[in-house]
């Protein structure tokens, strides 16, 4: 659908509000043995989805400056390779939209390992465009008909289109990105031949910026964080496609910013989670209530996700 004036894009703003506050343990104890390890001391690995290193890299960076004594290491992998570390225990916390099924708690309950999960921001998958290409909203079910091959070439969405064949590039074939619309479209495991797979997200916005004919699956945690030079630099090089609701009015196109994200007007959103296997309150219990918290949840406002934790309203304008 080509953009132009009849149609209606509604923005509103997110605005959190603080109502609670949260005090770190500094110190634990083991079956009467002093840990040197503790909620805010001591040091660790953690793993995360590439999708959300923006996010991750900024709530270390402060939890580390305010506890000194604190170092956490963050890996970032597509996240197949993130679950399959976790459950073999080789990293006592990730940072994924991935959550546990019963069957996998199940399993490690009986090894004397209760998993906990503390979802921490809301995140969406932006459908990104080259510059040059004019048709940026989307319905519902045009992005359906995209992946699942009945729609193929441009000029099924706008006659006077002279892109070409859809091209349609994402992260990593093990990715969070492309597993959300495998399951969402009931995609086949062998995508179609129109379906590309790069090695990260960067590499997709440079991908969508040399090929007008592309649309990239990113997460707005790449670009919608003002404050951050990355994001600014690639929301720079790329336009963000508005998507109408499966359910909503038909002519209401939402793009992916944190009113829309909140208040799911805006149908490609998921939950980040905080997913630990930790046996005692050590420093990743410290850090994913440091996330939870106040602060942490202010760093991710601040990012362009929405916070999980505090409690939120929508002041909401029309043009």
């Amino acid at each position: 659908m080509k953009n132009s004036g009849a149609y209606k894009i509604l923005k509103p703003v997110v605005i959190a509000s603080v109502c609670f506050a949260v005090i770190l343990t500094v110190g634990c104890t083991n079956r009467g043995q002093v840990i040197e390890e503790t909620p805010t001391s001591g040091n660790i690995k953690i793993i995360a989805d590439e999708s959300f290193e923006p996010i991750v890299n900024a709530e270390i960076d402060i939890f580390t400056g305010l506890y000194k004594r604190a170092r956490i290491t963050p890996a970032f992998l597509p996240e197949t390779d993130l679950i399959s570390a976790f459950l073999k225990d080789s990293v006592k916390l990730v940072v994924s939209s991935w959550e546990p099924t019963e069957e996998q708690k199940q399993l490690l309950f009986q090894t004397q390992i209760v998993v906990r999960t503390t979802a921490v921001a809301y995140d969406a998958i932006a459908l990104v465009l080259n510059k040059e290409n004019k048709d940026s909203l989307f319905t519902y079910q045009n992005v359906n008909d995209i992946f699942t091959g009945k729609i193929a070439d441009w000029k099924d969405i706008n006659p006077e289109s002279k892109l070409g064949k859809i091209s349609i590039v994402f992260d990593n074939n093990k990715s969070a990105n492309i597993r959300y619309f495998r399951e969402l479209f009931d995609l086949d495991d062998q995508l179609a031949e129109n379906f590309y797979a790069v090695n990260s997200n960067a590499e997709v916005v440079d991908y969508v910026t040399q090929n007008k004919s592309a649309i990239g699956l990113v997460s707005v945690n790449w670009i919608c964080d003002d404050r951050d030079s990355t994001s600014r630099v690639f929301s720079d090089k790329i336009k963000t496609a508005a998507i109408s609701h499966k359910y909503l009015s038909p002519g209401i196109y939402s793009m992916p910013d944190q009113g829309s994200i909140y208040d799911k007007s805006y149908p490609f959103t998921r939950t980040i989670n905080l997913v630990s296997r930790e046996t005692f309150r050590g420093l990743a219990s410290g850090f994913t209530t440091f996330f939870a918290s106040e602060q942490g949840q202010r760093i991710v406002l601040k990012s362009g996700l929405v916070p999980a934790t505090m409690p939120i309203r929508l002041i909401q304008f029309k043009k």
